[in-house]
């Protein structure tokens, strides 16, 4: 992280810097999809690593990851889960394999939403004993 005006710190904004493995170091703005993604990601866990916060809502934030970096991504979420709770949207099976719970909205019929739940660990009793 760089200041963009360090002699102004009053109105100096922030540039994001990164240097992916096997990359040289560039600006955010340079990086694909998935390694700006990455980024943010690690900020947001050195982040709460330093200051925790007592709950985190994440909107996707995993999209452009692939199927690797989703299960790096959800592991990260599992061992911060102790200090943080995480609710976070997604369409990804990877992080919706490590969860808790899972909701979801359904519609059966034009305009009327229904919410289903589904605790996993309830879930895996249940299937271990069949």
């Amino acid at each position: 992280m760089r200041l963009t005006d360090p002699n102004d710190l009053l109105n100096t904004g922030v540039d994001i810097v990164a240097q992916p493995p096997g990359k040289k170091l560039q600006h955010l703005g340079l990086l694909s999809g998935g390694e700006r993604a990455l980024t943010a990601i690690a900020l947001l866990f050195s982040i709460l690593k330093v200051r925790p916060v007592p709950f985190c809502i994440l909107d996707e934030v995993e999209a452009a990851l692939d199927e690797a970096n989703v299960h790096r991504f959800s592991s990260y979420l599992k061992n911060y889960s102790n200090e943080t709770q995480f609710i976070v949207i997604t369409h990804r099976k990877g992080t919706m394999e490590e969860a808790d719970v899972l909701y979801g909205v359904t519609m059966q019929e034009s305009g009327v939403s229904k919410l289903v739940s589904v605790r996993l660990e309830e879930t895996v009793s249940l299937v271990g004993h069949s």
